[in-house]
């Protein structure tokens, strides 16, 4: 395989082997579009020229607030060969958790998708004194204050003769050990840490990805995890750059089943509970049935599906394998850049996270904590050397997640050290792995397992309601079709779904079964703060919102 010391190199080489070969596809009215790998070497250089005529120097930190779309792929591409690093914010942030990030990583430049991202920035922009412009993808967004996207490229594209000897000299001296980028961690807990991963971590993880699990030259990926989380941005941008397949953006995430048709990919990167809510959504008692509509859905192409951001159930991974549909998790953090272990096509179990990806260490701390070393781990965590030195001990990554390692080197996690729930007869707990077990079925959609220092386990579950409703009528309840808000409070839906939780929790230890429960009629959302942007359960959030609820099934 090539060898490369930054990812700007790998854009250049691909643009120059495969040139009119389509890169990227993406919706626009209704109709696919393809840009070709030429044109999008040609727009990073013109949104790298903007930059550099604006004023960015080598190391500035550069903004990227937007929803997937090609301009941020470009853009991203841009800030890289301009030297610059590029900071993107998660979409779905308020705008003081937006200044926060930008504001703490220095930001000069911001680009953003459209109004209601720009407004975010104006928002907060008097707190922003480093930021000296703001570029908006969409045209009729822009103002006074903010220039259109067409707008900066064409800026750059004028500057572009005076500006290519600046340019050739950036890229020749980005090493390896260059920043590429800033990414703030979901923050399941206190604030977010800025993670700061360089040119060598993100091409030297994209490398081992690609050796782990080759793509075939005609595969096709559809790519709709956020770019802004270090999962798709690795696993769909940089990999895909590397590999120099075709990836399709998805229009939103609400589109993907749709697009899955309409594209028949022969890969995809998801979050487990997209896997959870397709399988809920097409479950039957024949198992043969749902298996031919799980296979309906993915499309005749699919070679293997992907996996990580959280735990994938076990159940969930078996019903995709009886379908023929194999889904290979794998494990990693936004401090290992972030691909620590996968299962591969050739090679792999379920129940595991796989095994570590070339050129990669693990191995397991006396209190069970999994620990990892190589050319992956982040450089720190910016401004905050304390935080780094807690993080990276003798050039080990400490995780935080407790884990093993079978005889066949397979890893599996079993939770996270903060995260362990301790009752009040000292016995332990992994929640998530008790909220895996009850979202495995087709009834319970969410799961926030409770029980910190008190006698027993409890819950906060959100039903998967079109499912209940539908296992209520068939067993003569007569109440399916009523509103979720009357069918919490309904004793006989509770009396159900006691016996369907008893039956999934049926092998676990007494003192991890769940005692009491309470429905929620509505989910737990990223808006509200409740889940992370790579959708896992921010426990601390949920706990204090609903903090009387839960204390309520400890009385009596």
């Amino acid at each position: 395989m090539q060898r490369f010391k930054n990812l700007v190199q790998i854009h250049e080489w691909q643009a120059q082997q495969l040139g009119p070969h389509p890169a990227l596809r993406y919706k626009r009215l209704d109709t696919w579009h393809d840009l070709a790998w030429d044109r999008y070497r040609a727009d990073a250089l013109a949104c790298a020229a903007a930059l550099i005529d604006a004023g960015i120097q080598p190391g500035d930190r550069v903004g990227l607030l937007s929803d997937n779309c090609i301009q941020w792929l470009i853009a991203d591409m841009g800030i890289l060969t301009a030297a610059g690093v590029n900071v993107p914010p998660h979409a779905a942030l308020s705008a003081r958790q937006v200044h926060f990030e930008l504001q703490d990583a220095g930001a000069r430049w911001v680009f953003v998708s459209n109004h209601e991202q720009l407004e975010k920035v104006r928002a907060v922009s008097k707190e922003l004194p480093d930021v000296e412009g703001i570029a908006v993808f969409d045209t009729e967004s822009s103002g006074p204050d903010a220039i259109s996207w067409s707008t900066f490229l064409q800026r750059g594209r004028h500057a572009l003769d005076k500006l290519t000897p600046e340019l050739k000299r950036r890229q020749d001296s980005l090493e390896s050990a260059d920043l590429a980028t800033i990414m703030y961690t979901s923050g399941t807990t206190g604030n977010p840490k800025g993670v700061m991963l360089t040119h060598g971590n993100l091409v030297s993880n994209a490398t081992a990805c690609l050796e782990a699990s080759p793509y075939e030259p005609d595969s096709i990926l559809l790519s709709w995890l956020p770019f802004s989380h270090i999962y798709a941005r690795l696993a769909d941008h940089y990999v895909s750059l590397l590999s120099g397949i075709t990836v399709c953006l998805s229009e939103t995430p609400d589109t993907v089943i749709q697009n899955l048709a309409e594209i028949q990919p022969t890969h995809m990167c998801a979050v487990p509970r997209f896997y959870e809510k397709v399988l809920a959504a097409v479950a039957s008692p024949d198992p043969e049935s749902t298996a031919r509509k799980l296979r309906g859905l993915f499309g005749r192409r699919i070679n293997w599906l992907s996996s990580g951001g959280a735990p994938l159930p076990k159940p969930v991974a078996e019903a995709y394998h009886a379908a023929g549909l194999l889904v290979l998790q794998g494990y990693g953090l936004t401090e290992s850049s972030p691909v620590i272990s996968s299962n591969r096509k050739n090679r792999h179990k379920i129940g595991t996270v796989g095994i570590p990806i070339p050129g990669i260490e693990v191995k397991i701390a006396p209190d069970g904590e999994v620990l990892t070393r190589g050319p992956h781990v982040m450089k720190g965590y910016w401004n905050n050397p304390q935080a780094t030195a807690e993080a990276i001990q003798n050039g080990w990554l400490h995780t935080g997640d407790i884990g093993a390692i079978d005889n066949e080197g397979f890893l599996s996690i079993t939770g996270r050290k903060k995260e362990l729930l301790v009752l009040s007869n000292g016995k332990k707990v992994v929640p998530s792995y008790i909220e895996g077990l009850l979202v495995s079925g087709q009834l319970i959609d969410q799961a926030c397992v409770c029980g910190e220092g008190k006698p027993y386990l409890t819950a906060l579950l959100v039903p998967n309601w079109p499912n209940l409703g539908r296992a209520l009528e068939a067993n003569g309840k007569g109440i399916g079709a009523e509103s979720p808000e009357n069918l919490v409070r309904n004793p006989a839906v509770r009396d159900f779904l006691q016996l369907h939780i008893e039956a999934l929790l049926k092998d676990v230890a007494q003192w991890e079964r769940i005692k009491r429960f309470i429905l929620l009629p509505q989910a737990f959302t990223v808006a509200a703060d409740e889940m992370t942007v790579s959708l896992k359960l921010r426990r601390n959030v949920v706990l204090a919102k609903y903090t009387a609820l839960v204390e309520s099934l400890y009385r009596d």
